[in-house]
Formats: C-alpha cells, sequence, structure tokens
C-alpha cells in the first residue's frame, strides 16, 4: 500500500508491476514497471514488495524476485506514477524450483525483513552459512542491520521452511506464516537469533531447543501465505490450499486465542490481504486464471 491509499500489485508470472487506485477512485489499474524476473518453472519470479514509511519524502519501492540463478532484491525509484530503472541491493538467496520465500515489508524499526525458502534444500534451515530458510533483517542500502543476532551476519532467524507472510503487532511484535510439509502449517511469533526447527521439527515439539508456533493447521485447512493485523489486534491469515481466511486472537504474553475460519470456498485460492479501513479488506485471489482483487467488508472476516 503507498501512502495515498492506492496500492502495488506484483504478479509473479511476468514480473509486471500493477498500480492500483484508492478505494473510492474511479482510475483502472496499470502497469508501471517490470521486473527482469527469470522464471523457467515452479515457485520462482517477482514474489514481494514493500516500501518505506517515509516513502512520500524518499519515494522508492523494493521487490523481491528471482533471476536464473538466484532470488534477490532491488530498489527502484517511484516518480510520475512510473517505477525507475532497478538498482539491485542484495543477492545470493538460494533459489530452487519451489521454496523461495519472498515477502518483505518493513518494520517499525526501519529495517527490511525479508522471508526466504529452502528452495528444496531442507538442510539450508539450519545452516547459518546460507540465507536459505530464513528471516533477513536488512538497512535499505542491504547491509546487515544493526543489533542483529549473528554478528554482521543478515540472519534474523532460522530453521524456517518457507515463509510467506510477516506482520507486526502494537507491540512491535512480528509475526510470521510458514509453509509446512505434510503435517503442520504454522504462525510463528519470531523472536531474533531463535531456531524455529525446520527440519527437524514440523509444528509444536515441546523441545527446548526450537520455538515451538504459536497456532499450527494442517496443510489442507491453511496452506497459509499473507498476513496481516487488523484493527482489532487480531492476526489475519490469507490461506491457500484452505481458501480461507483465518482470524486469530492475540494476547498481550503473545500466546493466541482459538482461531476462526471465514469465506472458507468463497474466492478460492487467497494469496494476500491488507485493511484499507477499519471496515474494509482488500483481498488477492491465486487461483491461476481470472484472479481478483477483492473489496469486502471487515465484518466478513470477523472484525468486530
Amino acid at each position: 500500500m503507498l501512502p495515498d491509499g492506492s496500492g502495488l500489485i506484483s504478479a509473479r508470472n511476468t514480473g509486471e508491476v500493477h498500480h492500483v487506485a484508492a478505494p473510492g477512485a474511479s482510475s483502472p489499474p496499470v502497469v508501471v514497471g517490470r521486473l527482469p524476473i527469470g522464471r523457467t518453472s515452479g515457485e520462482g519470479g517477482l514474489l514481494g514488495l514493500a516500501v518505506r514509511a517515509d516513502f512520500e519524502t524518499d519515494p522508492v519501492v523494493y521487490a523481491y524476485y528471482s533471476t536464473e540463478n538466484d532470488n534477490r532484491i532491488a530498489a527502484l525509484p517511484w516518480a510520475d506514477g512510473r517505477l525507475g530503472a532497478p538498482k539491485v541491493i542484495f543477492s545470493g538467496i538460494p533459489r530452487g524450483t519451489n521454496h523461495n520465500g519472498g515477502r518483505i515489508a518493513f518494520g517499525p524499526d526501519g529495517y527490511l525483513y525479508v522471508g526466504t525458502g529452502e528452495a528444496g534444500d531442507t538442510s539450508l534451515a539450519q545452516n547459518l552459512g546460507s540465507l536459505g530458510g530464513k528471516i533477513l533483517r536488512l538497512t535499505p542500502a542491504g547491509e546487515p542491520a544493526p543489533g542483529n543476532p549473528f554478528g554482521g551476519s543478515p540472519i534474523w532467524s532460522y530453521g524456517h521452511r518457507n515463509v510467506q507472510g510477516l506482520a507486526w503487532d502494537s507491540q512491535k511484535r512480528l509475526w510470521a506464516s510458514e509453509f509446512g510439509a505434510d503435517t503442520h502449517d504454522e504462525l510463528n511469533l519470531i523472536e531474533p537469533g531463535r531456531n524455529y526447527g525446520w527440519p527437524e521439527v514440523e509444528g509444536r515439539a515441546t523441545d527446548k531447543n526450537f520455538v515451538d508456533p504459536v497456532a499450527q493447521w494442517s496443510p489442507s485447512e491453511m496452506s497459509p501465505s499473507g498476513i496481516t493485523i487488523g484493527p482489532d489486534g487480531a492476526v489475519y491469515i490469507a490461506a491457500l490450499r484452505g481458501q480461507s481466511v483465518w482470524r486469530v486472537p492475540i494476547n498481550d504474553d503473545g500466546t493466541a486465542g482459538t482461531p476462526s475460519r471465514h469465506l472458507e470456498g468463497t474466492y478460492g485460492r487467497l494469496r494476500d490481504l491488507h485493511f484499507v479501513s477499519a471496515d474494509r479488506v482488500w483481498i488477492l485471489t491465486n487461483n491461476g486464471t481470472d484472479d481478483r482483487l477483492l473489496s469486502l467488508p471487515a465484518a466478513s472476516l470477523g472484525v468486530s
């Protein structure tokens, strides 16, 4: 979302960035730029967009995308309603047919957080010498952010399979959604330097060496993608295979209440969501054909 209430939407397979007018505006969506993606098969392509809180004074869009050899992040200037040429600020993230991660977001501390996948090589998630299967924390210039837990490394947390959503609550706590394999998808509360278990464990293991998820689901119910914090403080998760939005109430101590399921099967696979106001939510579908940006009442997701 941009400060004027409009939005940018990334198209994975083409590398195109579409600009959608703010709610209530009548102008149609337009393509405003394209990333030089390398896409042969699988899950690579244009995978994530982010802007800083000071976008109005420093209008730059950040993009996570695949090349033939890696996943990388570029900064693109925004001027006159168009994206300029990309400048690569970070590269070398492992790329595979599957599990390329790609969610990026600026945190309340002003640093860029990056969810990566283990690119189908499970050993990378526990390897602190690899960027795969991690959450990274970078400066806007693409350097490891000050205060990272492993010295000059960009790694913030590790032991992830394929991080798909990042969001911060009112206490500035970072939440992340993650694809499991065969048994459990996860909602995690992210703490710096901690190990989230993959591939040693999947879901809750009550093993002191790993951080258990705050909530978990079977992949048939979930297959999580984008997440956001609602006006009521709950975490909302877009589900692909589960074809739903899950609402997860969060307590002050970081524990979760009972999740509730909304829009089940109504619009098919759901990729991302964002509250554009306290009573309105935008949701992206991901069905492969006739995909849409939906504008729905927040009450349809259980917001009270």
